[in-house]
């Protein structure tokens, strides 16, 4: 098997003919036929999807193993700017599964690779929307880890692109695939316990997150190609600190514990809520007890109002204990006749157990559901789309936004731009470095 990672040539006048150059400037008007590209969207019983993992130092291998222990789909190929992780983990696709995986270090080479039908995004959030709206106007289907976008202007151009192009975007919030949540968002959509009024959401993650101490500026290695690591990020000087987990703490690649962990308890507030976007947003906190270069805070409280006055509150610490909440994660629910502890179960204002019906088994998992929606090309197949990944992505941004401003921020949910605060509307859209502009589909939206 070919694993020199070079693309083959391609009939001119397809995007997949394209360099990369005229690739990344390609029209959004060209989206409308996308879906036609590359290989047919049409799949028999025992067809396998074949994927191709982009990013693949950590969260990358689950995917990997989630692609290729599902029969539907198994992984192809490698993505990786990085030459050493890249041939690292191919060796170890290799010795569990027997298999060669074509290597490629840029992911415009895999969109132009025909034989490839997904693409699964497990790369810095600095390029999740970038790569899915790349994905889509290649013909790709596309499951992106979360969250779904570094920015909030990003994301909205993601679910255009998704539209536009007919593709299958699943987001990689693990929970919608839950059975237990899948039945308890349910019931609390019914009326079980009333309108929510006031939701909960915390975070008290502690492994992995610590000080990360102080690095210097330096060249960047051989085997690591800066460039395209940055991406569409503001150009910067490579640092240790960045490559490969604690970007998370940095703005210009990562968002902090919120935008990190954070993203999933945050998607099931918004989920269970299923309010959209709020109308303020107050947040504080700090980086508190470390001295490192670290930029997000490491404690945060942010609260959202909606339209309605219905609250949610969410919570992030990475110093510390955990232990009065009896977990490191989870989310909570007050409606007018009851609540809801996640783990516990719905209760009514007498404290007693409200009792409900087993979850309904569901025969897939998230990778699982990526997949058979793949295959049958229904939209309403996807547990977590680009849509509810933007909504639960854009709260997560708000939430920082808001902290970085230090003040309490109105918005219009519908606009998506903050009230008379060209301030914050400023923070709503990066400046993408050229040749990685995220495209503003909004015009043919």
């Amino acid at each position: 098997m070919d694993t020199s990672g070079e693309a083959k040539p391609k009939p001119k006048g397809s995007i997949m003919s394209l360099s990369r150059r005229q690739f990344i400037a390609t029209s959004s008007a060209a989206i409308v036929a996308a879906g036609t590209l590359g290989r047919s969207s049409v799949f028999g019983a025992n067809d396998r999807v074949r994927v191709c993992v982009v990013g693949v130092n950590g969260r990358g291998g689950s995917h990997i193993e989630g692609f290729n222990d599902y029969e539907g789909s198994e992984v192809v190929a490698l993505c990786d700017p990085d030459q050493r992780v890249l041939e690292r983990r191919a060796g170890w696709t290799k010795k569990k599964y027997g298999k060669e995986p074509k290597l490629y270090r840029d992911i415009r080479d895999v969109l132009a690779d025909d034989t490839i039908d997904a693409i699964s995004i497990a790369t810095p959030n600095h390029w999740h929307s970038l790569a899915t709206i790349w994905a889509c106007q290649a013909g790709k289907d596309v499951y992106v880890e979360k969250p779904l976008s570094h920015g909030i202007w990003e994301g909205r151009q993601l679910v255009h692109a998704a539209k536009q192009a007919g593709r299958i975007v699943q987001h990689g919030t693990q929970s919608r695939s839950d059975p237990t949540w899948m039945r308890d968002i349910r019931l609390m959509h019914e009326g079980l316990i009333g309108p929510i009024h006031v939701a909960k959401g915390f975070t008290y993650k502690t492994g992995n997150r610590h000080s990360i101490g102080h690095k210097p500026l330096e060249a960047a290695p051989k085997h690591l190609d800066w460039t395209l690591w940055q991406g569409p990020a503001t150009e910067e000087e490579f640092c240790k600190n960045y490559v490969h987990y604690n970007w998370h703490w940095f703005w210009n690649y990562g968002n902090g514990e919120t935008g990190n962990q954070g993203v999933h308890q945050m998607d099931l507030g918004v989920w269970g809520l299923n309010k959209g976007l709020p109308t303020k947003i107050y947040s504080a906190g700090g980086r508190y007890a470390w001295d490192d270069q670290g930029e997000t805070p490491n404690t945060q409280l942010t609260t959202f109002t909606y339209e309605d006055g219905t609250m949610f509150e969410f919570e992030i610490r990475n110093v510390g204990s955990y232990q009065e909440a009896g977990k490191t994660t989870g989310n909570h629910f007050l409606g007018a006749k009851g609540y809801y502890v996640e783990g516990k179960g719905f209760f009514d204002y007498d404290h007693e157990r409200i009792t409900v019906d087993e979850p309904k088994p569901i025969s897939n998992g998230p990778w699982g559901n990526f997949i058979e929606a793949v295959k049958s090309r229904n939209q309403d197949d996807i547990r977590g789309t680009a849509l509810d990944g933007h909504l639960a992505s854009a709260h997560c941004h708000l939430g920082n936004i808001a902290y970085q401003m230090g003040r309490s921020l109105e918005f219009d949910p519908h606009a998506e731009r903050f009230s008379s605060d060209q301030q914050a509307n400023g923070l709503l859209k990066r400046e993408y470095r050229k040749d990685f502009e995220v495209p503003d589909l909004s015009a043919t939206a």
